[in-house]
């Protein structure tokens, strides 16, 4: 395994229920040893929440470049900074935490599953769905977890619209939809270039937000049918070092979308870097209300209902964490510990890359194209989780 891509912008225990989602008993007690691997862009959000959480115990960060791993390492007291192959020779890891450019997600996933590591990664869980499922497959020959991102929806905005629908208090949920507009990130991000490519756009970079949350609030998903489009061949970047550089645009930047869910709702979606106006939202009508579901990019945000009949809407309160990115893998890690199933699964992953690979290929063909069957019932997390408790 060469040290490269690094960088990212209810079962018996011990026995996997299916791969990558299943039950299995962690090793020992006491905080669940972590490392991180890509010390980019992302990993700062990443490691001022893991640093911080009790239940874990952040060991070491790997990276492309070893240097800014080792200035990473220092920044936030982690014992090692250094490569892939160094940090997962480390016996105290127990759970990698996968933040690499999409490219790489699969191979750095096998190599830490190789090294008898649970895994834990951002999104999509891999570039096409053969590749998740070779890495779920490879999970449950070792007896090993694969989470993934994002786990906003375990946030305190989701999870209270997660509550409101599942107690009936929009009736039965009818349709649903679901916008992400944008000009595109090239303006603000440094190295945008990986989110113009193959694996990336607007659906495989957004898109795992906003049909998580579907997912979560109205089950999987059956069938698709999309259009897609690009608006340019080209975009340049803005900001950082490399401002003025121009750069191939190789994936639509504009995706619209159809959802037809297996319990019979129905939705429509957008996923565009296209949009000079940014629109970032999810409504799902019921037979008795509409509820106005916040950024799903976020871990709160105002929950509004518009009940049948009233004139405004009304605000609803949320309740549950907000801290921020990480609480996937805390989750995970507690999991471990206790047996029980992890919520941000890899399961959950794989049908939602599945949705997007027939997405695209929807796109390309202008036809409906089935997914997967998937089944796996998502559980909330109790209304009390609390990130900073010492729990194990």
């Amino acid at each position: 395994m060469r040290d490269r891509h690094l960088r990212r912008g209810r079962a018996e225990p011990g026995v996997p229920e299916r791969p990558g989602g299943g039950v299995t008993m962690g090793s020992g007690g006491g905080p669940v040893g972590v490392a991180v691997v890509g010390a980019g862009n992302i990993s700062t959000q990443y490691l001022q929440n893991l640093t911080r959480f009790p239940d874990l115990r952040v060991v070491g960060i790997a990276d492309l470049d070893q240097a800014r791993a080792a200035a990473a390492a220092a920044e936030y007291g982690i014992p090692a900074g250094g490569s892939l192959t160094e940090v997962l020779a480390l016996p105290e890891v127990e759970l990698v935490v996968n933040l690499t450019i999409p490219a790489a997600h699969a191979e750095v996933a096998l190599a830490a599953l190789a090294a008898g590591k649970h895994v834990y990664g951002e999104k999509p869980l891999a570039l096409d769905p053969a590749s998740a499922r070779a890495v779920l497959a490879e999970a449950a020959g070792r007896g090993l977890r694969v989470g993934n991102a994002p786990d906003t929806f375990l946030g305190a905005g989701l999870q209270s619209a997660l509550r409101v629908v599942a107690s009936g208090g929009i009736g039965t949920p009818v349709a649903a939809a679901a916008w992400f507009q944008s000009p595109g990130p090239e303006s603000w991000h440094p190295s945008p270039e990986f989110l113009f490519a193959h694996g990336a756009g607007p659906l495989f970079d957004m898109g795992p937000y906003y049909l998580t949350a579907l997912v979560a609030l109205l089950g999987p998903v059956a069938s698709v049918a999309a259009t897609g489009h690009r608006a340019r061949a080209t975009r340049v970047i803005g900001s950082g070092p490399k401002a003025g550089t121009e750069f191939p645009v190789e994936v639509p930047t504009h995706v619209t979308a159809l959802l037809e869910f297996a319990g019979g709702t129905g939705a429509a979606t957008t996923f565009s870097f296209d949009s000079p106006a940014v629109r970032q939202s999810i409504e799902i009508t019921g037979t008795e209300a509409t509820l106005l579901v916040p950024d799903p990019n976020h871990f709160n945000g105002r929950l509004r209902i518009r009940r049948a009949g009233a004139e405004e809407s009304e605000t609803i309160d949320t309740t549950g964490t907000a801290v921020g990115r990480g609480i996937g893998v805390l989750d995970m890690a507690r999991a471990l510990r206790a047996g029980t199933a992890h919520r941000a699964s890899g399961g959950l992953a794989l049908h939602v890359l599945e949705v997007m690979a027939a997405i695209a290929a929807s796109a390309r063909g202008a036809a409906f194209e089935s997914v997967a069957e998937w089944a796996e019932k998502l559980e909330p997390l109790p209304e009390e989780w609390d990130p900073f408790a010492a729990t194990l």
